[in-house]
């Protein structure tokens, strides 16, 4: 495929754009080439401003669930706008969207929106510390819950060293807060509880891990991670900013039967438009101002458009109970298929997959950490995404993504992309 106008354009804005994009994983640094630059979609297909036809396996990072251009969603957003773009003041359907994912997920009394999944998480732990009194955090490698400070934390040397900071600009202050455990081992949580007795706030999970690539909770790790919590009075903190209204209604406490004390949302229950949200019970959420002395604000926050974009999206994915299922079988289907491709052609790999959410990993070893997601063999993954990308088929530009799946990709859309990786599996 050409990519001629997307290289002139990814030029331009390179000059104006701190690297030419307005987040990174969208420079292509973790595969090399050129972004590409899309100029519209519908469905489950993306059209770029060379003219090419791309299955689209991102979907804007999650939230296009039903499609691209859903036209129920852009409906409620075209008629919202002839009213008016943003008041700073409260609307009808903030209440409406409110009722109707509360009546959706398990477990919550009270939803506050805000614009990100970032602010989502950054409230909610603020939250956290508010309501119990307690300052530390405790976050696991690999799971990223936005680019607040709090959360740009990397291990220290051992299970009870507090973390340092990853990024310029997150103090040691902050990072001396937040304690770094191991995704699926119970073991490096308790340990961190024993260090630091009285101390932890909350523990905050993506629960199922879309950040290393998909990775599952096993053996009960959430179950026991909520068990520690209860146990040590600390608020255990599900990031569904991705899972939330993916893997079932109700998310991962519906999935899984865990109930978690905040959750956190983004992706889905906008639409596609920049909408956050977090969610508890009423003790907790009664602590956030004007009830309570925990204080968050967003001038932006329940924006009639963002508002009504959600709103149509979780009113269809609610009327429609089979949607789930189906999504499932079409990413299990879609495993199968690169599995035995990627068998015929003897390609180290291991698929992880919950619901609709998959990833590729190229280790044979099984993934079930931060570490082992690291051992997966990077160059085999930049030859995949370009051949996939060859072939008409855009995947995550990086090894540590999920796919996501939309329920928009016909069985002949999938079929494509598995003769596709079979084309690529070759040349690996």
């Amino acid at each position: 495929m050409i990519y001629k106008r997307s290289s002139t354009l990814f030029a331009a804005a390179e000059k104006v754009i701190p690297g030419g994009v307005n987040s990174p994983v969208r420079a292509f640094k973790g595969v090399g080439g050129t972004p590409i630059f899309v100029k519209e979609a519908k469905g489950a297909y993306l059209y770029d401003e060379d003219g090419n036809r791309l299955i689209d396996y991102i979907n804007s990072w999650g939230p296009m669930i039903l499609g691209h251009a859903y036209a129920p969603v852009v409906d409620a957003v075209v008629e919202k706008a002839k009213k008016g773009t943003s008041f700073g003041m409260p609307t009808e359907i903030e209440t409406k969207i409110a009722e109707l994912a509360v009546a959706m997920v398990p477990n919550i009394d009270k939803i506050r929106f805000v614009n990100s999944g970032t602010e989502a998480c950054m409230s909610a732990i603020r939250l956290a510390r508010g309501f119990t009194g307690k300052d530390k955090i405790i976050k696991f490698a690999g799971c990223y819950h936005g680019h607040s400070d709090s959360f740009l934390i990397q291990a220290g040397s051992g299970a009870s060293t507090f973390g340092t900071p990853n990024s310029p600009g997150v103090t040691q202050g902050t990072a001396k807060d937040t304690l770094l455990a191991n995704y699926n081992d119970i073991d490096s949580v308790s340990a961190l509880i024993d260090a630091n007795k009285d101390e932890i706030a909350c523990v905050i999970v993506e629960p199922v891990a879309g950040n290393m690539g998909c990775i599952p909770p096993k053996n009960d790790f959430l179950k026991a991670l909520k068990q520690l919590c209860e146990a040590n009075a600390i608020l255990l903190v599900f990031d569904e900013v991705m899972t939330g209204f993916r893997l079932a209604k109700g998310g991962v406490q519906e999935l899984y039967g865990v109930n978690a004390d905040i959750v956190c949302f983004g992706k889905v229950i906008g639409g596609g438009l920049p909408v956050g949200a977090f969610a508890a019970r009423n003790e907790i959420m009664n602590h956030l101002a004007p009830l309570g002395p925990v204080y968050q604000a967003g001038t932006l926050s329940g924006n009639p458009l963002a508002m009504a974009a959600g709103l149509a999206m979780l009113t269809a994915l609610n009327i429609d109970d089979a949607v789930f299922n189906r999504l499932a079988e079409k990413t299990e289907y879609l495993h199968k298929g690169m599995t035995k491709a990627l068998i015929n052609h003897n390609v180290a790999h291991t698929i992880n997959r919950v619901g609709s959410m998959i990833s590729v990993h190229f280790d044979e070893k099984e993934v079930y950490d931060f570490a082992t997601a690291a051992n997966g063999n990077n160059d085999t993954f930049k030859a995949f995404f370009h051949g996939m990308l060859n072939e008409g088929v855009y995947i995550a530009p990086s090894a540590f993504e999920t796919w996501f799946i939309t329920d928009a990709l016909t069985y002949e859309d999938l079929d494509f992309t598995i003769n596709a990786v079979n084309k690529v599996a070759k040349t690996l």
